[in-house]
């Protein structure tokens, strides 16, 4: 049974407001990512709170679905997707589709919401990774750069998913309960070096943040 997601009240308001501003959501679920991407021959991967999921193997539940792909491969993803599904960019709350008309990224390390059309709810958020030469870039440390195959592991069932001690790092700048949560589930699975990792990584971005006492 999935531990119910307990929203704060700021939380609740921000969910609120957005179905009002972009409409609502309906997301898919981690078979539904797979039935998404069939055929597409790049790589994918699962980040946040379904990431955490799969290595701690706590269920709870979630808000929507969050997977991550290498911002080059995003032209693929809108030939894979064809007239199947509308591909928006979104910068800040600053969306339009990706059409013929804006086929390029924004930003390299832009979102992409997925939707069947305007009628429809939005079924997937790709917060997309930035890539330099190949490889795998942390939007937060820049410098931070790996091989995808070092930065994520795979489940058992085939699901690419991005490393716990990454997923934490970007939970650690959002401050809310279910990040707070999920760090007390992942962080006494860590083995040694990725939790000294995370720990050094948060103090670079804050050196005062409240985490740093847990480690």
């Amino acid at each position: 049974m999935r531990e119910p997601l307990e929203l704060s009240a700021e939380e609740q308001a921000e969910g609120d407001w957005f179905d009002r501003t972009y409409g609502p959501w309906q997301p898919l679920d981690v078979d539904g990512a797979r039935t998404f991407f069939d055929g597409f021959d790049r790589p994918w991967w699962l980040v946040g709170g379904y990431a955490v999921e799969a290595f701690t193997g706590a269920l709870r539940e979630h808000e929507d679905l969050d997977v991550s792909l290498l911002a080059c491969d995003a032209p693929l993803l809108r030939e894979h997707v064809g007239d199947r599904w509308d591909l928006w960019t979104n910068v800040s709350g600053r969306i339009r589709p990706m059409t013929q008309r804006w086929p390029d990224l924004p930003e390299p390390d832009c979102q992409i919401w997925v939707r069947r059309d305007w009628s429809s709810p939005w079924v997937m958020d790709l917060p997309l990774t930035p890539d330099v030469d190949g490889l795998w870039q942390n939007k937060r440390l820049p410098d931070h750069r790996l091989p995808l195959d070092e930065a994520t592991w795979v489940t058992d069932d085939g699901i690419r998913v991005l490393n716990p001690e990454i997923v934490l790092l970007f939970k650690s700048t959002n401050g809310r309960p279910k990040d707070l949560r999920d760090l007390e589930h992942a962080l006494p699975l860590l083995d040694a070096r990725p939790r000294e990792w995370l720990r050094d990584a948060v103090r670079r971005l804050r050196p005062d943040h409240p985490w740093l006492d847990r480690f």
